[in-house]
């Protein structure tokens, strides 16, 4: 039961991201691209999660890090993103 309230716990936590960042790749008529990769795994003592993303567009670029894990002991995790807009 611990590990499906984490994946649930990570889930969260990372969904909004992801999506606002998809979000934002597809509100343009501009052409772009874009590449998204995520991983996550979940057992009875951790759920995790790790996701890049990049974006590539004629007025800016994107690359977006991060990382989610959920113990016993807490929930610990970061988010690193560079970019240049033009």
């Amino acid at each position: 039961m611990r590990a499906v309230k984490r994946v649930l716990a990570i889930g969260a936590l990372t969904a909004p991201l992801v999506i606002g960042c998809a979000g934002l790749a597809s509100a343009t008529d501009e052409p772009s691209a874009h590449f998204v990769s995520g991983h996550f795994a979940a057992n009875e003592d951790v759920a995790a999660e790790a996701f890049v993303a990049s974006f590539v567009s004629p007025d800016c670029v994107e690359h977006i890090k991060g990382e989610v894990a959920a113990t016993d002991e807490g929930v610990f995790g970061g988010v690193t993103e560079d970019g240049a807009h033009f």
